[in-house]
């Protein structure tokens, strides 16, 4: 524990800011909490119960104590800790106790070696994939699997997992809590699959590092429009899940998407904080070597599925629309006919109302407004998109390119009010006020 300095730290912050800051190594920790101590103790709903008890023991202990030198090795420390009572409390084998005790002396860059040698049957060696696909267990429903995995180890709040169903926030909050409960009750053993089972919980792991990703490619909440923390860490795990999986053409084809939106990272965001749209970005910014690999696992992706006889998979496809934009050098010789074929042929393997928007959208740039228009306005009608603000920014673009500023501006207020994260609404905003004549 470090003093002076670190008392000093806090000594300089508010309140606020170190609720803040705490908030914040929290989020990026969390999970790797959670997973490290689920794999002691083998009940997910007793780790994450034990990580909020070192969460409560930081916010009493670091504003009197000081900021620890190393944050996270603390907090991994006071679980590791708690987790070892527990299973003192429990009277488990004492060949455990002795291991995970153990681990308790030596905390580093090696503690995943010292599991992965302790675990030499274990084909995936990552702490957080591991529990991932324990936690994605075909007992549960798939939609289930995912909800939970990515509250407990995607690091999001069960409101951002609702705005990526697109559902009420109790209704995901209801499936959480059944899907504990199911694994408590079937008493699911807490163990890592063997290799031959880790393809039935594929698709459930992939989605769960998607939505990962995309929540912070573009937050749904907050004050920053991206969460790169998140971002960097879908891509670890889908660099892993790759590597684990040579030959399933659809973790090559997330890894692929990842790899092709993060490329764009630089050029997204202004330096005040400001989103910047994609016809707008400065395409120079974008890195030319992810795009290389995102390309390049692409190419594997499309490889494998004609090898199997198969249809490109949604991750594949995306990343197929994705690679139209990298391939353009300039927003104008961006390839829109071929991306709106692609979005057809996504919206037949995974439809979805957004998918439809997203090629009503492409249709506007490959046909013009008033060939795309028909089609949102029918999207309105759709439950899940009622009070998507994406629907009414883009039906506003499409009004406004139409000459119609009144209604235009009236969309772009309605996406502002229902727009999550700040950023969003203030784009929204001042787009209104464009329509206006009002612009700042």
């Amino acid at each position: 524990m470090r003093r002076g300095g670190g008392d000093a730290v806090i000594a300089a912050m508010t309140d606020d800011r170190f609720q803040r800051t705490l908030a914040a190594l929290w989020r990026m920790e969390a999970p790797r909490l959670v997973a490290r101590i689920a794999r002691m103790v083998g009940d997910v709903g007793i780790a994450e119960d034990l990580a909020q008890d070192v969460h409560v023991a930081a916010l009493e202990r670091w504003p009197a104590d000081g900021l620890p030198d190393n944050p996270a090795a603390w907090l991994t420390t006071a679980a590791k800790r708690r987790a070892i009572d527990h299973l003192r409390q429990r009277a488990l084998h004492a060949r455990r106790q002795a291991e995970y005790g153990a681990d308790l002396e030596t905390f580093g860059d090696d503690m995943q070696q010292d599991h992965a040698a302790r675990d030499a049957d274990d084909p995936i060696g990552d702490d957080l994939l591991r529990l991932m696909f324990v936690a994605c267990h075909p007992a549960l429903p798939r939609e289930s699997r995912v909800a939970l995995t990515l509250r407990l180890l995607g690091g999001l709040t069960t409101a951002e997992i609702a705005r990526a169903f697109l559902q009420p926030e109790p209704t995901v909050a209801q499936r959480i809590v059944r899907a504990k409960r199911t694994l408590s009750e079937k008493q699911v053993p807490f163990e890592v699959p063997p290799r031959a089972e880790l393809p039935e919980r594929l698709d459930a792991v992939l989605e769960v590092v998607y939505l990962v990703f995309n929540e912070g490619y573009a937050a749904s909440a907050g004050e920053d429009w991206m969460r790169p923390a998140l971002c960097e860490e879908a891509l670890r795990l889908g660099r892993v899940l790759a590597g684990l999986m040579p030959a399933a053409d659809e973790a090559l084809g997330l890894l692929a998407l990842m790899e092709l939106q993060a490329s764009r990272a630089k050029a997204r965001v202004a330096a005040d904080g400001r989103p910047i749209l994609l016809p707008e970005q400065d395409r120079s910014r974008w890195d030319r070597l992810q795009i290389a690999r995102g390309l390049a696992a692409l190419d594997r992706a499309q490889r494998l599925a004609v090898a199997a006889g198969v249809a490109p998979g949604p991750y594949t496809l995306q990343a197929a629309i994705a690679a139209c934009h990298a391939r353009a050098l300039r927003a104008e010789d961006t390839d829109w006919s071929r991306i709106v074929a692609l979005y057809g042929a996504l919206a037949r393997v995974a439809p979805s109302p957004v998918v439809e928007l997203n090629r009503a959208v492409a249709i506007a740039q490959a046909q013009g407004p008033a060939a795309a228009l028909p089609l949102i306005d029918a999207l309105r009608e759709a439950p899940a998109l009622r009070d998507y603000a994406l629907l009414h920014a883009a039906r506003g673009d499409l009004l406004l390119k139409l000459g119609r500023r009144d209604e235009a501006r009236a969309e772009f207020e309605r996406a502002a009010a229902l727009a999550g994260n700040a950023r969003d609404g203030a784009l929204m905003r001042e787009r209104a006020r464009a329509c206006a004549g009002t612009a700042d």
